[in-house]
């Protein structure tokens, strides 16, 4: 697949998320949702709407989710994270990472579909501030 050139951020991704900053190939979005500490990769290759049109890049994805879940995970020291490509509601090629604890007050649920408010704003702030350091962004 052809490197970046041609390629931006979905404007709804863009409107949604704040950016955090790029990796080799995947540029790093953050959601603000309270209680929800939430990443999504996003790969810079024009016209990639899944895992499968990456071809040989594939696994590089893969090797960056595990890498920004890591990472995520000592940030804010969650118990579990969910790991999502869906895409059907914005169709460009993106991988959501999302912090679980288990006295969310969604826990075991889905958070898909469900309103969320947004964190403080110094404290998300921060979480951004504390991704960027942990990934080297």
């Amino acid at each position: 697949m052809a490197a970046e050139t041609g390629w931006s951020l979905n404007p709804q991704l863009a409107k949604d998320t704040t950016p955090v900053g790029d990796l080799a190939l995947c540029r790093v979005v953050a959601m603000n949702a309270a209680g929800f500490p939430w990443l999504i990769l996003v790969p810079r290759r024009d016209g990639a709407v899944e895992i499968s049109d990456l071809g040989d890049e594939a696994h590089r994805l893969m090797d960056e989710i595990v890498a920004v879940g890591a990472g995520l995970k000592s940030v804010v020291r969650c118990d579990k994270l969910n790991v999502g490509a869906i895409g059907n509601v914005v169709p460009q090629l993106h991988v959501h990472v999302i912090a679980r604890r288990f006295d969310d007050p969604l826990w075991p649920k889905p958070i898909w579909g469900v309103p969320l408010a947004p964190a403080d704003a110094a404290e998300f702030a921060g979480f951004v501030a504390a991704v960027r350091s942990r990934l080297g962004l």
